[in-house]
């Protein structure tokens, strides 16, 4: 019986994660556009500072912020549930913020 000899590693052609870096910070905070959002709690005082165009509130009100992977706004609710709600309505799948 003859012994096969191992292979050797051959560099080229074996898959190998992409080096970190490789995407600019736009195409990073693209990712998951369209499909991944985030719900986060936060005061009208914080949406007023974070989206100066947003209509007037009154302040010190909790609310939750319905936001696309890019951070940008979607929906502005105060109920967690209505938010969640609205994204699964959208096909997008929530994640949690630590």
């Amino acid at each position: 019986m003859t012994s096969a000899k191992p292979m050797p590693f051959n560099s080229s052609s074996a898959a190998r994660p992409a080096p970190l870096g490789l995407l600019s910070p736009e195409e990073f905070a693209a990712l998951g556009n369209g499909v991944v959002a985030y719900v986060k709690a936060m005061t009208s005082d914080e949406v007023k500072r974070f989206y100066p165009g947003a209509p007037h509130m009154a302040p010190g009100m909790d609310l939750f912020a319905l936001l696309a992977a890019d951070g940008s706004p979607i929906l502005l609710t105060d109920s967690h549930d209505a938010a969640t709600a609205n994204a699964w309505e959208h096909d997008l799948q929530t994640v949690s913020l630590h």
